[in-house]
């Protein structure tokens, strides 16, 4: 046996640690390290742990150059110092349980309900690849929301992907509430990203209260960094995919994938890139793609149902975030400020509301049935004008009396509250209340 051969049986015997690249900062500002001697073995997407006065920071390497790494900080930390010791932690992890059922946590994985800590699974990369477009199961089985004015005109496949387009102030975030009790799910994971710290509360402990046993709240508030607020939509996914692989049925509630997007655009730009469109960076729009295409059906028998909360400027349903989601999503359900200033919630614009997947959720009958009621409400509406001046005379357009009878009785049914209980069966509703039957309306209501 040679000298190496006998060292190394030596060494195999030991207890060693394992061995950790380390590099020193010699550049700082609030939010970003400047890391030497780790540029030929780290990473894009490592993290770092970085010695300060007050404790280790993490941090991720967002640029790396011959010499150095720039990483962004997830905290803020204060007293950072020059010669800081950055260790090399590898790419983040998140390790998702079954007990996470009921619990809060923040885009690192960490508690923040005040409950104890978390029982760790398998580590998972938070930064996973989308499941490749031909071993996706295909999308065949309806998912009844209970929400009226989705049922009827964007109904949604278990598995599919859906964005809920709307401007401040108009009831998304009570829309997410009431589709958080769509039956047939066994695990709700709802991304509250970029909210406002009151608001947190007021949604766990109101709308998503009441599904609080299945419900796996991730949450990063607007007060914290780009990065965390980036991290949290891919921690969401993470657990999101975690039940998912497991045979489970996922509703994943993102509440929004614009501000997600604007952590995305802040982490790029500190990173060098030139903002493109709108002050957005190519990579943006990439990283929203892969984002999505991670949601959705897999290739097991679990599925993940998603809706992306879709924030437009101003009602822009143009702007360049609006427009990439509707361009990568299966749907978008568009909430209308002119029906939420006339208290009319959900305030969902049924003619601007689209599923690409009503084919599969719709029988034919539904389908054909849908689409008159699209026809009416498009005439009522065109001719509101003439109405008022009193250019309408019954009898002279059979579609526009049948329009003038039927869209108030359907604007009246398709009126919910958060408090109501969810619907059954839309269409058998919406039966009984045109026929004049509201009594078993509200017994089929009542029975839901």
């Amino acid at each position: 046996m040679s000298q190496l051969e006998t060292l190394a049986a030596k060494v195999s015997g030991l207890d060693l640690p394992p061995v950790v690249l380390a590099g020193t900062v010699d550049e700082a500002t609030r939010s970003e390290r400047w890391v030497r001697g780790l540029s030929q073995d780290a990473a894009l997407g490592d993290q770092l742990e970085i010695s300060h006065v007050d404790g280790g920071a993490l941090a991720e390497i967002i640029r790396i150059d011959q010499k150095r790494c720039v990483a962004a900080l997830y905290e803020r930390k204060a007293a950072a110092f020059l010669g800081a010791e950055a260790l090399l932690r590898g790419p983040f992890t998140i390790s998702p349980h079954d007990s996470w059922k009921g619990r809060t946590i923040d885009a690192l994985g960490r508690p923040v309900d005040g409950a104890g800590p978390l029982i760790k699974g398998p580590p998972r990369s938070a930064d996973a690849n989308p499941p490749h477009a031909v071993g996706r199961t295909r999308l065949t089985r309806p998912l009844h929301t209970g929400v009226k004015a989705i049922d009827l005109f964007a109904p949604l496949v278990e598995g599919q992907r859906i964005g809920i387009f709307a401007g401040s102030g108009v009831g998304k975030s009570t829309l997410l509430g009431m589709l958080a009790g769509t039956g047939g799910v066994d695990t709700v994971v709802a991304a509250l990203i970029g909210e406002r710290g009151r608001e947190v509360g007021e949604l766990l402990g109101g709308p998503l209260a009441a599904h609080q046993d299945r419900t796996i709240a991730v949450t990063s508030t607007a007060d914290e960094t780009a990065l965390m607020r980036r991290q949290a939509l891919r921690a969401a996914l993470s657990v999101a995919e975690y039940f998912r692989d497991r045979g489970e049925r996922v509703l994943l509630l993102v509440d929004s994938l614009t501000r997600a997007a604007q952590a995305m655009r802040d982490v790029a730009l500190s990173a060098g890139e030139p903002p493109v469109a709108r002050g957005f960076p190519p990579s943006v729009f990439s990283e929203l793609a892969r984002a999505t295409e991670r949601a959705g059906q897999g290739s097991g028998g679990g599925s993940m149902t998603a809706i992306f909360c879709v924030l437009v400027d101003g009602d822009d349903l143009d702007d360049p975030i609006a427009d990439a989601a509707r361009g990568t999503l299966d749907g978008h359900i568009v909430l209308s400020r002119e029906l939420a200033e006339a208290g009319r919630f959900p305030a969902i614009d049924p003619l601007a509301s689209l599923s690409r997947l009503a084919p599969v959720a719709f029988s034919a009958e539904e389908a054909e049935l849908s689409r008159h009621l699209r026809r009416l409400i498009s005439r009522f509406e065109e001719t509101r004008d003439l109405r008022l001046l009193s250019g309408y005379q019954p009898g002279q357009d059979a579609e526009l009396d049948r329009a003038v009878t039927i869209v108030p009785k359907l604007q009246s049914a398709l009126l919910q509250r958060p408090s109501d209980p969810l619907c059954r069966d839309a269409f058998a509703e919406l039966a009984a209340l045109l026929s004049g039957r509201e009594g078993e309306a509200d017994a089929a209501s009542v029975q839901a």
